[in-house]
């Protein structure tokens, strides 16, 4: 019994010592960055792709599938960039199955979260740019909350926006602010109402645009059918059935005077 407790005393002892403070000191820090790029390709190990064989075959043919393709490689960046126009514009072109006319769209660039490369769009290039469970939704806006919603993207530096918006922002950046804004060549009428596309995770006030919390009349199904990415393959699967390559530009949308 004696030796039992001198042992549990002893090993207590260990793991109060080992638990001390240290007295490191950090000297520096340093890092790497490592490319994984077509080098890796060059001496494949042999049993490591065996062992992987079935299971690309079947990511392969879940991902494989061209759902149409692009003209030109496409990013997405503020204030306005090509990737993100083209998704705002697809929510507005995807209304027309929940019997919606929305006037504007908006995407926020934080959900945009890959690239598109010119050629093919594959199922799996779609899942890499809307990888969340965001859905489309519907909403009314006064034209009053529609300037609050303009200048809360103004301030963020700009956000993804449908054909028709012309916002002028300006400011250092980090602090830009709203100078202008109209819509379809039209000055914006407060008292009047605008009907919006977005996704339901803006909807609820996120990303800094709390003025669609505000809205009413709103739509916002919850069916995985929804899904922004089902919409995206949808238009691009549209489009390559009758023989279009899918194109987007800057085009003005959101003007950045940098000050």
């Amino acid at each position: 019994m004696n030796i039992r407790l001198f042992s549990l005393g002893s090993l207590a002892l260990l793991m109060m010592a080992s638990c001390a403070p240290k007295h490191y000191r950090l000297v520096g820090i340093d890092r790497s960055r490592i490319i994984i790029d077509s080098r890796y390709d060059q001496n494949p190990d042999q049993k490591a792709a065996e062992f992987l064989a079935p299971f690309k075959r079947v990511n392969d043919s879940i991902m494989g599938p061209v759902m149409g393709t692009v003209a030109h490689n496409m990013h997405a960046e503020r204030p306005e960039s090509d990737l993100s126009n083209l998704l705002a514009d697809i929510l507005v072109w995807a209304a027309r199955d929940y019997g919606e006319t929305p006037v504007l769209g908006v995407y926020n660039m934080g959900g945009i979260r890959a690239d598109l490369t010119k050629g093919n769009v594959t199922y799996g290039d779609v899942l890499d740019i809307a990888p969340f469970e965001n859905k489309i939704c519907f909403v009314t806006l006064t034209g009053e909350q529609l300037m609050k919603l303009f200048s809360q993207i103004a301030v963020r530096g700009g956000e993804g926006v449908s054909s028709g918006v012309q916002l002028t922002i300006e400011g250092p950046e980090g602090k830009t602010r709203l100078v202008s804004a109209r819509l379809h060549g039209k000055e914006i009428d407060p008292k009047a109402e605008y009907r919006v596309t977005t996704i339901n995770y803006l909807l609820e006030g996120n990303d800094g645009m709390s003025a669609f919390c505000e809205g009413t009349e709103v739509v916002a199904p919850n069916d995985p059918s929804n899904n922004t990415r089902f919409l995206i393959m949808n238009y691009f699967r549209d489009s390559h059935s009758r023989g279009e390559v899918v194109d987007s530009k800057v085009e003005g949308r959101i003007v950045y005077i940098k000050k």
